[in-house]
């Protein structure tokens, strides 16, 4: 769990938050100090999510797209030759679904990132605005992922490029 918290501090600039989200009670932020790595374990264990972002002043410079398949991705963000387009981390939040981030070379603004996303095939339901994703190392706690033994998928970190960004194009 300490390399996959290393590559996420490399990967948003040390600029980055977590939080713990309750169905029933709401959500609240925590610092990615590697030291709350056992307290985000317990309350993973006791049903809660575990999400990631960038923090606020960082927020313009990255965007994830939501809930897309592996066809999505090799389309999307792959080259022709199957090496991963700069900028990318990608997480596997639950058998074949993912979570792609996007480190962008230059602020983006909301309306930008709603054109940027529609285009990419991101969720429809997932507007970017505040928006959070799951942190890898930790269990996808939604019912619907849960298998017949009881258990949950842990969401993997695929693929991580934190040493370039992406070329986003401005809206013509």
């Amino acid at each position: 769990m300490n390399s996959i918290f290393k590559k996420l501090s490399r990967y948003f600039c040390e600029n980055w938050q977590l939080a713990v989200l309750d169905l029933n009670t709401g959500r609240w932020t925590i610092s990615s100090a590697v030291k709350n790595i056992p307290y985000l374990k317990t309350e993973n264990g006791n049903g809660r999510h575990i999400l990631i972002q960038p923090t606020a002043e960082s927020i313009p410079y990255y965007m994830m797209v939501d809930d897309v398949s592996i066809r999505t991705i090799q389309h999307h963000h792959k080259n022709h030759d199957g090496t991963w387009k700069p900028g990318r981390m990608v997480v596997e939040t639950s058998p074949d679904n993912y979570q792609v981030w996007i480190h962008s070379d230059r602020f983006l603004a909301l309306a930008e990132k709603r054109y940027w996303l529609k285009k990419l095939c991101n969720d429809p339901g997932a507007d970017p605005n505040n928006r959070w994703g799951r942190c890898p190392g930790f269990r996808n706690r939604k019912e619907k992922h849960k298998d017949s033994k009881g258990g949950y998928p842990l969401a993997k970190l695929i693929w991580v490029d934190w040493k370039n960004k992406a070329l986003i194009p401005h809206i013509r």
